[in-house]
């Protein structure tokens, strides 16, 4: 089992101004579908565009994994957003019979302008492309993925 690095200091553990935008959600049934519906999206999205994109590659076989924002409980602006990914590159050696396994990770970052609220950037994807609707700040998703990708 792989162990993930906790918060890398005493007051990463206390309670803070930040939480993960489904707890800043949770208690307002429309910004909860709303984040669960462009979650939903997101992963569907990328597979109809990775082949022709960033799939061409070093990794052809880039998985999503999460997306998540970290979103100030008291007023809705996001601290930041990142969209983490997977993906691997396998040869065979052939007098072993071995595999080896080249692993990859990429966490990509959101482009949103400065004080943008979690209403604001799902009101923005609200139109169904999540991945490619205009920020706050008029970037996309989709633009962040260029520059990581």
């Amino acid at each position: 089992m792989l162990a993930l690095p906790g918060p890398s200091s005493a007051d990463d553990r206390l309670d803070g101004p930040y939480v993960d935008a489904a707890t800043y959600a949770r208690g307002d049934d429309a910004l909860v579908e709303a984040w669960y519906a462009m979650t939903y999206q997101l992963p569907r999205q990328f597979d109809q565009v990775c082949g022709d994109t960033f799939c061409e590659g070093e990794y052809t076989n880039y998985q999503p994994l999460r997306f998540q924002c970290s979103v100030r409980r008291d007023d809705g602006r996001i601290g930041m957003c990142v969209w983490s990914f997977a993906a691997s590159d396998e040869y065979l050696l052939p007098r072993s019979g071995r595999i080896v396994v080249q692993p990859e990770v990429r966490h990509c970052r959101t482009p949103l302008a400065p004080g943008a609220t979690l209403p604001a950037m799902l009101d923005a994807v609200a139109g169904g492309e999540a991945l490619h609707a205009a920020l706050p700040g008029g970037h996309s998703i989709f633009d962040g993925l260029v520059d990581c990708l």
